[in-house]
């Protein structure tokens, strides 16, 4: 799976991810073809990879984490501007939230 995201074009991503869901599915192992199924139903999302310039949401999802984790974390806070406060400094981890 790895290789299809290291792919340089579109085209080869395509080619190799029906290669490995064919594999998938003919190997005989149940979740396996599952996720090939899986994957095979959101093929076009995984190759808008390639059309919009290798842009990811990781960085997003991962500062969305750190806020749900921070807000399971202020139960119980008498203040919510704490809170808020605590949200803004993310800025100073790994992926800064933008704007």
């Amino acid at each position: 799976m790895r290789r299809i995201w290291q792919q340089e074009d579109k085209e080869s991503a395509a080619f190799l991810l029906a290669d490995w869901v064919k594999r998938a599915t003919t190997s005989g192992v149940g979740m396996l073809k599952r996720f090939a199924n899986t994957l095979g139903a959101y093929r076009s999302g995984i190759l808008a990879y390639y059309d919009f310039d290798r842009l990811s949401t990781g960085p997003l999802e991962g500062t969305n984490n750190k806020i749900k984790t921070l807000q399971k974390m202020a139960y119980g806070f008498r203040d919510l501007n704490f809170l808020k406060l605590k949200i803004k400094a993310l800025h100073q981890t790994k992926y800064a939230l933008v704007g």
